[in-house]
């Protein structure tokens, strides 16, 4: 239902747009001064006014699922937490529902409505369901990578300058590759069931019995890659797993990809100077969350 506002094409054609919205949240985070925190001030803002756009979810709300986002993916709320959270995005995407359908607009959701709610294939529930899991999907995870790879670069000077000074964009898109296999912040595991006795490296598996599997650890498994526990920004990293493998693979992968392609070039250019503000033991990860990366990322420049 979804997957062609994912193409590669119709990613392409929002480049310029994520571009100018890059470019003008640095400038803002420029214009508050320094120290700025590096996820608030941006990694945050940049795929949320992307997502935003996508859905047709005014960007003034981004508050509102971004609080409840955050609750819905900590491994440590409570129930009743979760169930709080998940409600209230329910009913903001619900109403949004109904808005788009008096009010149609250029956007994902009022697609899905006119070509799937109208002929009764899906409910209006469902719609907002799926847009709950795109807005969450869309701006935690890429949020987290942003920060995450702006942390791994300023470790590694050599990286870093590697996307910094790069005028070949396919430089930059191998970089991203490696950044994604490296970092892989996706914590959840994947349980599976196996239909028949299957062998998966020596090991019998039993029709019936499940299947753990960890995407971080097989993005750093030494039998596919080369040392994989260093960061290489020229390797060949093809074939990871940090969008997961097969039919499932995650739909945004396009624009997850894209959004950083542009966003860690033009933080790296504008702020050539950039560094910690706090010594880096003094940061805390997000070990909490089922997407994994940094709560805070102070700098300066």
């Amino acid at each position: 239902m979804l997957t062609k506002d994912f193409t590669v094409r119709r990613v392409q054609a929002m480049r310029p747009q994520i571009q100018e919205m890059v470019n003008d949240i640095l400038d803002k985070m420029i214009g508050k001064g320094q120290p700025a925190d590096l996820v608030a001030d941006y990694a945050l803002p940049v795929p949320s006014l992307v997502i935003s756009l996508l859905l047709g979810v005014p960007y003034a709300d981004h508050e509102l699922f971004q609080e409840h986002s955050a609750v819905v993916v900590n491994v440590n709320a409570s129930a009743e937490e979760k169930e709080a959270a998940s409600a209230g995005l329910y009913l903001y995407l619900l109403e949004l529902v109904a808005r788009k359908e008096r009010e149609p607009g250029d956007d994902l959701l009022s697609r899905l409505i006119a070509e799937r709610v109208t002929t009764g294939e899906i409910s209006r529930e469902t719609a907002a369901v799926n847009g709950i899991v795109l807005l969450i999907a869309g701006h935690e995870t890429t949020a987290n990578m942003i920060s995450l790879s702006a942390l791994a670069l300023l470790r590694d000077p050599e990286a870093l300058a590697r996307i910094r000074d790069a005028e070949d964009p396919a430089v930059i898109a191998n970089a991203v590759e490696e950044l994604l296999r490296y970092l892989t912040i996706v914590q959840d595991l994947i349980v599976r069931v196996a239909l028949e006795d299957l062998t998966v490296g020596g090991q019998l598996i039993r029709a019936g019995e499940q299947v753990v599997m960890n995407l971080s650890a097989g993005n750093r498994d030494a039998a596919y890659f080369t040392d994989p526990d260093r960061l290489d920004l020229a390797r060949n990293a093809r074939g990871h797993l940090a969008f997961g493998y097969g039919v499932h693979q995650c739909l945004g992968q396009t624009l997850a990809r894209t959004e950083l392609e542009i966003a860690l070039p033009a933080l790296l250019r504008r702020l050539p100077g950039l560094k910690l503000a706090v010594p880096a033991e003094r940061l805390k990860f997000r070990n909490e969350m089922a997407t994994y990366g940094v709560h805070e990322l102070p700098v300066g420049w």
